[in-house]
C-alpha cells in the first residue's frame, strides 16, 4: 500500500490549503464571534468546485472521489471547522443521499445547484428525544392521496436554515411492518413548504459560524414523488450515508488536530520565557511531538478507510475506527495546544481557543464515540 498522494491530489490539497489560509483565516474569527454564516466564503468554495468534488461530471460534479473530499475537509479544518462542517454536511449528508438513492428526476432537479454550492441541503435524522437511538424515530408521514403529510420534529440539523438552503431530507415512520417494527422512509422536503418551520439557530459551544437548527413539521404536505429511494428503506439508506460520513468527519478531525500542531509550532517559536523561546524546552517539544504523532496516525486511519470504500471493500469497521481515533486525538491536541499557549490559549483572538471549542462535538456528531465502539465490537463478532 502506498499512501503518498498523486500529483493531482497534492495539487488539490495545496489549492484548498491556500484558500483556507488566504480567504478563510482573515474573516472567520469575526464570523465566529458574531455567530454569522460566512456566505461569501461558501460562494467562493462553490466556484472552486468543492461541493461537487466526489460527484460525476454528468450531474455537475468535478468527477473526483470521496477521498478528494476528505483531503479538502482536512485542509479547511486546519484553519476552521465551521467552514469545514458546512462542506462536509452539504456533500455527505445533503447531496449524497439524493445522488445515491434519488430518481433521475430528483437528481436533475436538485443536484446541479447542490453540487455548485448555489444551494445547501440538510439531513433530517436526529430528533429531540432520539439521538444515538435513531431507530426510535417519532416523526411520521402518512400518504394522503398523492401527498405525504409529515408531522414531527428534528434536532441539531446542519445547513437547514441558511438563505441558500434548498431542502431537507427527512426520515419518518411511514407504516408498521408485519413483525410490528417501524417502517422508516426518507422524504425530500423543500425549503419554504407550508408546515415546515425552522427554529432560530442554537446557541452553541463551538461551530458558531455554521448553521444548525431544530425543525418542526406540522401537517407538512409534499408530493408523493418526494419519497427518496425505496419506501421502508430509509433507515438502511442513512446508515450507509453515515458510514461514508464517518470517514469525512475523521478527515475533518485530523485537520483540526493538525491545525493545533501548526499553531503550537508557530507560537512555540515566537513566545519567549526565561530568556529563550518556549520551543527550546523539552516539555514543549515533547507535547508537540506527541500531537504530530497523533495527527499522523489518525490520518493513516482515514486514508485506509477511504481506500477500502473506493475499492468496493467492506469499510464499516475501518470508518468507525478512523472516526473514533481522529475525534479523540482532536480533543487531545486541542487541549494540549491551549496549554502550550497558556493564558493566550483562553483568548478567542487565538485560533487554538476556537479549536478547543470546536473539538468536542467531533466525539458526538455523526455517531458518538460510544456508537463507534459498538460498531467495531459488533463487526468483530461480539
Amino acid at each position: 500500500m502506498d499512501f503518498r498522494l498523486t500529483e493531482e491530489q497534492e495539487a488539490l490539497r495545496e489549492s484548498v490549503r491556500d484558500f483556507a489560509r488566504e480567504v478563510v483565516a482573515p474573516v472567520i474569527a469575526e464570523h465566529y464571534e458574531k455567530h454569522t454564516f460566512p456566505y461569501e466564503v461558501i460562494r467562493q468554495m462553490g466556484k472552486m468546485g468543492l461541493f461537487g468534488l466526489p460527484f460525476p461530471e454528468e450531474h455537475g460534479g468535478m468527477g473526483g472521489d470521496y477521498f478528494a473530499l476528505c483531503l479538502a475537509l482536512e485542509e479547511l479544518a486546519r484553519v476552521d471547522s465551521s467552514v469545514a462542517i458546512t462542506l462536509e454536511a452539504a456533500v455527505s449528508l445533503g447531496a449524497m443521499p439524493i445522488y445515491r438513492f434519488g430518481t433521475a428526476e430528483q437528481k436533475a432537479q436538485w443536484l446541479p445547484k447542490l453540487l455548485s454550492g448555489e444551494a445547501l441541503a440538510g439531513f433530517g435524522l436526529t430528533e429531540p428525544g432520539t439521538g444515538s437511538d435513531a431507530g426510535g424515530t417519532q416523526t411520521r408521514a402518512v400518504l394522503d392521496g398523492d401527498e405525504w403529510v409529515i408531522n414531527g420534529s428534528k434536532a441539531f440539523i446542519t445547513n437547514s436554515g441558511t438563505d441558500i438552503t434548498a431542502l431537507v431530507t427527512v426520515t419518518a415512520v411511514t407504516g408498521v411492518r408485519a413483525d410490528g417494527s417501524k417502517e422508516l422512509s426518507t422524504i425530500i422536503v423543500p425549503n419554504g413548504t407550508p408546515g415546515f418551520t425552522v427554529a432560530p439557530g442554537y446557541s452553541k459551544v463551538g461551530w458558531t459560524a455554521s448553521d444548525t437548527h431544530e425543525l418542526t413539521f406540522d401537517d407538512c404536505r409534499v408530493p408523493a414523488g418526494n419519497l427518496l429511494g425505496e419506501r421502508g428503506r430509509g433507515f438502511a439508506q442513512f446508515l450507509r450515508i453515515l458510514d461514508e460520513g464517518r470517514i469525512a468527519i475523521a478527515a475533518l478531525a485530523v485537520g483540526l488536530a493538525q491545525g493545533c500542531v501548526d499553531e503550537s509550532l508557530r507560537y512555540a517559536k515566537e513566545r519567549q520565557a526565561f530568556g529563550q523561546s518556549i520551543g527550546s524546552y523539552q516539555a514543549i517539544q515533547f507535547k508537540i511531538a506527541d500531537m504530530e504523532a497523533k495527527a499522523h496516525t489518525a490520518r493513516l486511519a482515514y486514508y485506509d478507510a477511504a481506500a477500502r470504500m473506493l475499492a468496493g471493500e467492506p469499510f464499516k469497521r475501518q470508518a468507525a475506527i478512523a472516526k473514533l481515533h481522529a475525534s479523540t486525538i482532536a480533543v487531545d491536541n486541542a487541549r494540549e495546544a491551549t496549554q502550550i499557549h497558556g493564558g493566550y490559549g483562553f483568548m478567542n483572538e487565538y485560533p487554538v481557543a476556537r479549536f478547543w471549542r470546536d473539538s468536542k462535538i467531533l466525539e458526538i456528531g455523526e455517531g458518538t464515540s460510544e456508537v463507534q465502539r459498538m460498531i467495531i465490537a459488533r463487526d468483530l463478532g461480539l
